[in-house]
């Protein structure tokens, strides 16, 4: 058996890290240099004077060693305390901080060097540390905690990279000096990998307090509403868990970072946001953070006249949420992609076949059918299944002109989702929309009612709405839905037929420069869709613009060689005039060549 030529022995490790090294090199090498040896110089010195030593430097980091923890701590603030007064007095640009972990464990010793878990744990601590900060674990706390002045902030349980078991994170400050303050929270570092895994299912979202920047005094108020307002709402999409008001506002200070806060309340996404007001205007910047990664995966500046802010504010908040919504799901379906197939839970079955679904193609969509079958196998009786594959049919028959086995089947689907979940919106709508296809406006107008109570800013529910006001003949009425539809969901994957709508609405009031400009935006996302590019035309006859008419018309029967009348009649307005005047419009055309 060999010789053992190490020893054990319990020790308090402070990990120490220079944060800013590599760009001072990359600005000026030999300065970064010799501020680095400056501050090593101090740390080694008030180690030292606490009862510790310095070993194993490498590179911009520094590790120490003492028997007691409460020395180990006295240190960190020693040197830290120090070093920040060295870098005030140098160019903000050119200050080096440094971040410390502090951890107190079992270590192996040879050679004057330390090994172990431990070593190991205290040098992930210090990716917590704010700039000038020090960040220990739960076994330093229970040493120190009644035995200095110290505040800690609890940052709750993580699973470091290659420790075992989860560790629970403190935060360190002087007390004499009050808690470390909010500037410094927020230099937190981002470490990928070093956080807890979150778990594969339905993803919980968190919102935060905005921040209301100004003396007004209505700009909290209206700060604290509109996010308010975004909580209420993603309850009301029934796919997203949201993480209750009373939790997430405990945060209105959110300079610890999204990713630990994420951590704290169990969120994978946090929304957060800033409320300005400058005279009769306000600005609101929102973003939306995937915690898992500290990722940006979203973020919009929204400017509006302050007219009447109880209304504005019911406005913006249902805008954010219905862009959060799909933003969400965008981000999730994307996800899915890093599980390989076979591993595929019934919740990521559903994003991975909403993303094919929005590819829009034949193949993607057979593919998608596949996942959701798949999915349904798994967990029969799952809302967000059933609602998925009532929209899989949904969608065929739209595209087969209202095949009614298709509608059937979303149907039975869709009441089906409802026996699962009585408060999702999506069954509802999925009802008014069969029902337009039927031929059957006014009933689908109850159904489209009833999703849009329960989620007002569902942007599908709206749209359809506006269609059943079409079909009706109350082509006036129909527009403000079309319209809060496009405000609603300004990058819908299916806006092309929302817009399509809103062109026909305008030619039945006879806004024929609005029905020409909207059915433009239409084929720009879409240009193979024939209803948008078939009202274009007449609406250029009937504003007298022949030639355009006639280039659009060579354009509409390259593209669509198979067409005939009976498209339009087969759209179910109540009052056959309206598919009447729609085709004498186009007829116009005809008659002019």
């Amino acid at each position: 058996m060999a010789e053992r030529n190490y020893t054990r022995q319990l020790a308090t490790i402070i990990s120490i890290d220079a944060v800013g090294f590599s760009r001072l090199m990359g600005i000026d090498d030999e300065l970064a240099v010799a501020a680095f040896e400056e501050r090593r110089d101090i740390i080694a010195g008030s180690c030292g004077a606490f009862g510790g030593r310095t070993f194993g430097d490498a590179g911009d980091s520094i590790m120490a060693e003492f028997g007691n923890p409460i020395e180990a701590l006295r240190a960190a603030f020693d040197f830290q305390a120090r070093i920040a007064a060295l870098n005030a007095a140098v160019a903000e640009n050119m200050r080096m901080p440094f971040r410390a972990g502090i951890n107190t464990g079992d270590v192996i010793v040879r050679e004057g060097r330390l090994y172990g878990d431990d070593v190991n744990i205290a040098a992930r601590l210090q990716e917590f540390a704010p700039h000038d900060g020090v960040a220990i674990s739960a076994t330093t706390w229970h040493h120190v905690k009644d035995k200095t002045a110290a505040v800690f902030t609890d940052l709750g349980e993580f699973s470091l990279k290659n420790i075992a078991l989860p560790v629970r994170v403190l935060i360190a400050g002087r007390g004499g000096n009050g808690p470390a303050t909010p500037a410094s929270f927020a230099s937190i570092p981002a470490a990928p990998g070093h956080y807890r895994p979150i778990a594969k299912g339905p993803p919980a979202i968190a919102v935060l307090p905005f921040q209301g920047n100004g003396s007004e005094p209505d700009v909290g108020y209206m700060a604290d509403g509109i996010a308010e307002d975004i909580i209420y709402g993603l309850s009301n999409t029934r796919w997203l868990s949201v993480i209750a008001k009373g939790s997430s506002f405990q945060f209105r200070d959110d300079s610890l970072g999204t990713r630990l806060i994420g951590n704290a309340l169990g969120a994978r996404y946090i929304v957060s946001g800033t409320l300005a007001r400058h005279d009769r205007h306000i600005r609101l910047n929102a973003s939306l953070s995937d915690t898992s990664n500290g990722r940006l995966v979203w973020s919009q500046r929204f400017d509006r006249d302050l007219v009447d802010i109880f209304s504005l504010r019911d406005q913006i908040g249902s805008e954010i949420v219905s862009i959060l919504d799909k933003e969400v799901d965008r981000a999730e379906q994307a996800r899915t992609f890093q599980v390989p197939w076979e591993s595929l839970e019934t919740w990521q079955l559903v994003r991975r076949g909403r993303w094919h679904m929005n590819r829009r193609t034949r193949r993607d969509t057979d593919i998608a059918l596949d996942f959701f079958d798949r999915a349904y196998r798994d967990d029969p009786n799952s809302s967000a299944v059933l609602n998925e594959l009532a929209w899989w049919y949904f969608w065929r028959a739209w595209l087969r002109f209202g095949d009614s086995d298709d509608l059937e089947k979303v149907e039975t689907l869709a009441r089906k989702a409802l026996l699962m979940d009585s408060l999702d919106a999506r069954p509802h709508a999925y009802l008014g929309a069969a029902d337009i296809m039927r031929g059957l406006p006014a009933l689908a107008a109850e159904h489209l009612a009833e999703a849009i109570h329960i989620n007002p800013s569902f942007a599908f529910a709206r749209s359809a709405m506006g269609s059943a006001h079409l079909l009706l003949g109350d082509a006036t009425g129909a527009i403000p839905f079309f319209l809060d539809t496009e405000r609603l969901s300004p990058f819908d994957l299916y806006r092309f037929h929302n817009l399509g709508e809103l062109a026909a609405a305008y030619c039945f009031v006879e806004d024929w420069p609005a029905a020409i400009a909207t059915a433009e935006r239409s084929l720009n996302l879409s240009p193979s869709y024939f209803y948008a590019r078939f009202l274009k035309i007449g609406a250029l006859m009937r504003s007298g613009r022949h030639d355009e008419a006639e280039r659009e018309l060579a354009i509409f029967m390259t593209r669509h060689p198979d067409f005939s009348e009976q498209r339009i009649r087969w759209i179910p307005f109540v009052d056959p005039a309206k598919n009447n005047f729609l085709i004498a419009n186009f007829d116009r055309v005809k008659s002019a060549a």
